[in-house]
């Protein structure tokens, strides 16, 4: 990162801050501030479209890990949601743990259940590699979710939580604004805590992995270990995910993580921006207000056109797959390359270098 003239930084300690000038500090706090006062004044409708960002966050970061900083494509990963999803309600349910331990043996579960399938990536990658993670949403949601989780307690692969069990401490999460406060703790942990693991040894060697697997085992990173790290760390992110979902409609259903959902982390990852953590918010963003405006813009003419309204499931997917091509056609470095360019403009005005 560039400095303004006369910023200089005397300790490693300021070099190696995240928000280096007094300028990016005082937007950090205003954006804090909007996110903590503005956004929860608005009322419930701004929050629950907020908590489906959120959620999509926490989905595509572990997509964002995979595919952006260590170069493996994943069609898989709706599988490990689901995984952390269900591990919560279990817990909950039949077990009687609260939800934050709940949460954490889903994520950790989750993480390990993505390392199993990330083990053919010792051997494969490219169209192989997808084989593979397509074969974990498979084996997870369609087989054992829908076959057997019923044995354990649930309504075929439905579980559903009584109103008020979902508690952290004496904060019991039955609101939209809780619900919300929550996104925003979630958010905010996974995020600053993969961004902080992305500058260490670790971060570097999957950066490594993703550019040239070969160089990087050439100069000593174990290729193997790094991947599967990866693996499960993108696990524990998505269980994370599928906990949250829980806390946000007290349901958790097969229906939630289908294939379709995997598809639909990796649109949000290429709109956004493969390879940066501004890429998956701005993805996340993005996608969830143009289908919140495309429904808006459908509801006027549902009247005179009655098949817009039942088939709006596929107009969505339509206008979504349409957004995919457009930005791979024109914005293929996505949405947070775009807006890097448009800092460095006002960063370097009136000069054009």
């Amino acid at each position: 990162m560039y400095l303004p003239s006369g910023v200089y930084h005397e300790t490693y300690r300021a070099d190696n801050a995240w928000w280096q000038t007094t300028f990016v500090r005082a937007k950090m706090a205003l954006l804090v501030v909007l996110l903590l006062v503005g956004v929860p004044l608005a009322g419930n409708y701004p929050l629950s479209i907020a908590n489906v960002i959120g959620y999509t966050i926490l989905s595509a970061l572990g997509v964002q890990l995979l595919i952006g900083y260590c170069g493996m494509i994943t069609l898989g990963h709706a599988a490990f949601i689901a995984v952390g999803a269900y591990v919560t309600a279990i817990g909950m349910l039949r077990y009687g743990l609260p939800y934050s331990v709940s949460m954490v043996l889903g994520a950790i579960l989750a993480g390990l259940w993505s390392v199993l399938f990330g083990l053919p990536s010792a051997k494969v990658k490219g169209f192989y590699l997808i084989m593979t993670t397509m074969a974990a949403q498979f084996v997870t949601v369609d087989f054992i979710i829908t076959q057997y989780v019923s044995r354990v307690g649930g309504r075929g692969h439905y579980f559903s939580l009584p109103p008020g069990t979902i508690t952290i401490g004496p904060w019991v999460i039955d609101t939209e604004l809780k619900v919300y406060y929550l996104m925003i703790c979630l958010v905010t942990l996974c995020t600053v805590g993969m961004a902080n693991l992305l500058r260490t040894r670790v971060g570097r060697a999957w950066i490594a992995i993703r550019d040239n697997d070969i160089a990087a085992e050439m100069m000593g990173v174990n290729v193997v270990r790094y991947k599967l790290l990866a693996f499960f760390v993108a696990g524990v992110l998505g269980g994370i995910a599928g906990a949250f979902w829980i806390s946000s409609l007290y349901v958790v259903s097969a229906e939630h993580f289908q294939f379709s959902w995997s598809i639909w982390i990796v649109g949000v990852i290429l709109i956004g921006g493969v390879g940066s953590l501004h890429g998956v918010i701005f993805g996340s963003v993005f996608v969830t207000v143009l289908l919140e405006a495309l429904k808006f813009a459908v509801i006027p003419l549902s009247d005179a056109f009655p098949a817009l309204s039942t088939g709006f499931l596929y107009i969505k997917e339509g206008v979504f797959g349409l957004a995919i091509v457009l930005f791979l056609l024109y914005e293929p470095h996505g949405l947070a390359y775009r807006w890097q360019q448009f800092k460095n403009y006002f960063n370097l005005w009136p000069f054009a270098y």
